[in-house]
């Protein structure tokens, strides 16, 4: 089999398109012989990949509101490090690293989105308790109630709409597992630019050889802006957010920037504007003596909220067509599960029986939870069970379709709406306050992460439709993926917010910026509690999105821009300029040098991100366990962010991005 395995380097011809009448998919591995999948190898290297992704995801996600697919590198790392091991048969042990690995990225978005939404609450209601057992229980029974959910349609998505849905990120992530010869070179690639991110990130957040951010206040005429007219430009310097801007491209890097720039060069003067001419009539400028921080938090965050949440409900509705078959689908119930009887090994699913088991436990274990865990009564219990189930079952095949159509889940959008249905029905029930608030984030937390955890492990499943795995052992180790992942990510959050915190205080002067989660959190709190809000300034925003949606601009991605901090976007144009310049093919140029070029670059943005994300973590745990956050400081500068540190972040940025262009520029055409 070995040999077999060897010879067969890419996939059959008919692996995307339709089939004609009559033809069948034959997958790399045999359909009629076992393979090896589920090795203590495969499994360790799995679980290995979902605890450091898992921290990685949920740092990035948090910092700057961005998770990154963690499928591409966990195999990149699964190929390489199966070639150094030299591992016999290895292309099926590396699907399931990959599928357990990935339960990180889906595990974390589900988490990340809602829960921290529990701690910038808290600093308003003090009543709130949080600890890391209602983090771990939402994000493991949430994973648990995609997997089951999406069980009986796997046949359906990626055998019988076989050719007919694209399912771009499997795609991409089958071709590496596929290309394992080149996988070394690849993986040692990665970890290396995953170490230099890691210590150059590390080297101003822990050690403070430099500053993080470069700001106009440094010189004297950008503090004069600053002080005048509240206009003040920053940039970040970390590796992690500028190699985000590659990986989303110049389009996507230029809309978020344009976004914060709106929100720190127009609505922050405006705002001042707007006090100094109350001045003039004779009044008094409450915004004098604020700064362009302040104005910010206090009167522009709101519009970037208002922004996202009509964003999330446009993505709902641009998905109106996908929603639509996928309903028909859910109630129709196509692509049951299969006959466990006579079928080839590429076909069997886990037996229905121990779906609806396990589906009848989970929903049990997730009612004592809600009792338990959130402190409800019985009949509220009951009605937050049936929301959570009802929900999550509707659009699991909403996710599922999303994913394998365009590569993205609308879920920040259905979180969205199952927040306001939620906090509706559960009002009606007398669950309000802050317990309602509670109560509603939980809530919200298990539906994102059983939405999210679906339109992933759709991705996992057609990756072994093609290779050919065993879809029941897929199906097994994905809950063990969701084990530990679930309980990285709530230890992760848990040290975050104890050594950052997610809100602004005297302790924590630069928090976590959180935005999908502060966004939950700024729309479940007047449903539940019935206070005033800023109406005006959500409203604003709502209405900009709109109009960004009509230019035909991706509306998540302005209003993100609007509500994340200024210098945690500014660099995604410096990443997304080196996308444009490293992937474009000038005519009469080599077009397959530069696709080698685009490729190691994408690999080296990737092992930046995971590396500095890694090291993020590390800090923020030697922080937890020290409770001292200069434990690390070097005192090298008498002010940290003053102009030498800034300088110096200047000239160590620019070195950083001299070794992305060296590093990429050493790629050749049959890389």
């Amino acid at each position: 089999m070995e040999s077999n395995e060897k010879k067969i380097t890419e996939l059959p011809k008919n692996a995307y398109r339709e089939l004609q009448p009559g033809e069948e998919y034959k997958p790399v591995l045999p359909a009629d012989r076992p393979v090896a999948e589920a090795t203590p190898w495969a499994i360790g290297m799995g679980l290995l990949m979902a605890v450091i992704f898992s921290a990685a995801a949920a740092y990035s996600g948090l910092k700057i509101g961005q998770v990154f697919e963690a499928a591409i590198p966990i195999s990149i790392i699964a190929v390489g490090a199966s070639a150094a091991f030299r591992k016999k048969n290895a292309l099926g042990q590396n699907v399931i690293i990959q599928s357990i690995g990935a339960s990180s990225g889906v595990i974390v978005a589900g988490a990340v989105f809602t829960i921290p939404g529990l701690y910038i609450l808290q600093a308003k209601y003090p009543e709130i308790q949080i600890n890391f057992w209602q983090i771990f229980f939402s994000s493991l029974l949430g994973g648990c109630l995609g997997i089951l959910f999406l069980i009986p349609f796997r046949k359906y998505f990626v055998k019988d709409m076989h050719g007919k849905l694209p399912f771009p990120e499997a795609t991409a992530t089958t071709e590496i597992l596929m290309t394992g010869e080149k996988g070394g070179n690849k993986a040692k690639l990665l970890i290396t630019s995953g170490l230099i991110g890691g210590l150059f990130d590390f080297c101003f957040s822990s050690f403070r050889l430099w500053s993080e951010v470069i700001t106009t206040r440094v010189i004297p005429f950008g503090a004069t802006l600053a002080e005048k007219f509240k206009m003040v430009f920053k940039f970040n310097v970390s590796a992690l957010i500028f190699s985000f801007g590659y990986l989303v491209g110049l389009r996507f890097a230029v809309i978020i920037t344009v976004g914060s720039l709106l929100s720190w060069l127009v609505f922050i003067p405006l705002v001042n504007e707007i006090g100094a001419l109350a001045a003039a009539s004779g009044g008094v400028n409450p915004f004098a003596a604020m700064s362009a921080e302040a104005i910010f938090a206090e009167y522009v965050r709101p519009i970037g909220i208002g922004a996202i949440a009509m964003a999330g409900i446009i993505g709902i509705i641009k998905s109106s067509g996908v929603i639509g078959s996928a309903f028909k689908l859910a109630v129709g119930k196509k692509g049951g599960g299969s006959d466990q009887t006579a079928i080839k090994r590429t076909d069997r699913d886990l037996k229905m029986s121990f779906v609806t088991l396990f589906l009848f436990l989970t929903l049990i274990a997730i009612f004592i939870f809600l009792i338990i865990g959130v402190k409800i009564t019985l009949l509220q219990a009951i009605v937050a069970l049936i929301t959570i189930t009802v929900i999550s079952f509707l659009f699991t095949t909403v996710a599922a379709n999303a994913i394998a159509i365009v590569g993205s889940n609308p879920v920040s959008g259905m979180t969205l709406m199952t927040l306001i249905l939620s906090s509706v029905v559960l009002v009606a029930v007398g669950l309000d306050g802050w317990q309602g608030m509670v109560s509603g984030l939980i809530i919200g937390g298990i539906v994102c992460t059983a939405l999210s955890m679906a339109g992933g492990f759709i991705t996992d499943l057609k990756i072994g439709y093609w290779i050919g795995s065993t879809p029941a052992t897929q199906q097994s180790y994905k809950f063990l993926g969701t084990l530990v992942s679930a309980a990285t990510v709530g230890a992760v959050i848990f040290i975050l917010n104890e050594a950052y915190g997610f809100v602004a205080t005297p302790e924590h002067p630069d928090p976590m910026v959180a935005p999908q989660a502060n966004a939950m959190a700024a729309i479940i709190e007047p449903l539940m509690s019935g206070e005033g809000v800023s109406w005006m300034l959500l409203s604003i925003g709502a209405v900009l999105a709109i109009l960004i949606n009509w230019l035909g601009i991706s509306p998540l991605a302005f209003a993100l821009g609007m509500f994340i901090p200024i210098q945690l976007n500014t660099p995604l144009i410096v990443g997304g300029l080196l996308n444009h310049w490293i992937n474009k093919s000038k005519p009469g140029k080599d077009k397959k040098l530069a696709n080698a070029r685009h490729q190691r670059a994408i690999l080296i943005s990737s092992g930046f991100i995971a590396g500095a994300a890694l090291f993020g973590v590390l800090g923020a745990l030697i922080i937890f366990t020290t409770d001292n956050a200069n434990a690390l400081n070097l005192n090298v500068w008498s002010d940290p962010s003053g102009t030498g540190a800034q300088i110096t972040a200047l000239i160590a940025f620019t070195a950083l991005i001299a070794y992305f262009i060296w590093e990429t520029k050493r790629a050749k055409r049959d890389d």
